[in-house]
């Protein structure tokens, strides 16, 4: 079955030149060949001309892991507390549910005022995008761990805080990397529209294809999203490796 890991990408870009070449997949639609030269004028001569791509790309990461660590940094301890206190989840689960069905484009103004035109409001937006399926999953997370556990815990005279730290805390642990990992995809889905607004010096993948589009420039507007799939790839990758790591029990 690994094999097809390899294969089935390799045939999809076959499929892809072919289709392109025959111009069946529309009028501007690069083929493979085309974006891999794209990205590598991209890389030498860049778009506009002097922002070359590794630029674009060191700006993007910098949104995206900010608004991402911060949504991570407060989304776990707020699901955490909601899924094991009844109290916590009575005060704060009305708001977040509220909150979470609104878009994060929606939040662009407000972005503008409260932090101006740079880094923090596009970090605000990817974080919009990132907090509501992490707190989610953490909720759920902490809300399946095994009461049995929670009761076998009082029983050797632990207390709530032990309880929470050493039974509901590494139960949760599955759940959370789960949301982790659907944040950070949602966190670089929402990078395009977050630099928008957000960027400042020029640089950035979603920038960079927004100008691209305006000029027909379809093989950078493809290279970029191919760079952003395979960052986003890369990131999922290294989330998994140190879930692995740190849940070697399961």
């Amino acid at each position: 079955m690994k094999k097809w890991k390899v294969i089935s990408p390799l045939v999809f870009i076959v499929l892809w030149q072919v289709l392109a070449s025959a111009g069946a997949l529309g009028k501007g639609v690069p083929s493979p060949v085309q974006v891999v030269q794209g990205l590598y004028q991209l890389t030498v001569t860049g778009f506009p001309p002097g922002y070359k791509l590794l630029g674009d790309i060191l700006s993007s990461l910098a949104r995206v892991l900010l608004g991402f660590g911060i949504a991570v940094v407060l989304a776990v301890p707020i699901g955490i507390l909601m899924g094991w206190s009844s109290w916590f989840d009575v005060v704060l689960d009305p708001i977040v549910e509220a909150l979470r069905p609104i878009p994060p484009l929606a939040w662009l103004p407000f972005a503008l005022v409260w932090f101006g035109l740079g880094y923090l409001s596009a970090a605000f937006v990817i974080f919009l995008g990132v907090f509501f399926p992490v707190v989610l999953n953490t909720v759920a997370g902490a809300r399946s761990v095994d009461p049995y556990l929670e009761e076998a815990a009082r029983t050797l005279g632990a207390d709530r805080r032990t309880i929470l730290l050493k039974v509901i805390v590494p139960g949760s642990l599955p759940s959370i990397f789960t949301g982790v990992r659907i944040g950070i995809g949602v966190g670089w889905m929402t990078l395009v529209a977050a630099e928008l607004i957000g960027v400042k010096n020029g640089y950035g993948l979603g920038y960079m294809i927004m100008n691209a589009g305006e000029v027909a420039r379809f093989d950078y507007v493809v290279g970029g999203m191919v760079v952003i799939g395979l960052i986003g790839f890369l990131m999922d990758r290294a989330i998994k490796y140190a879930e692995k790591r740190l849940l070697k029990w399961r």
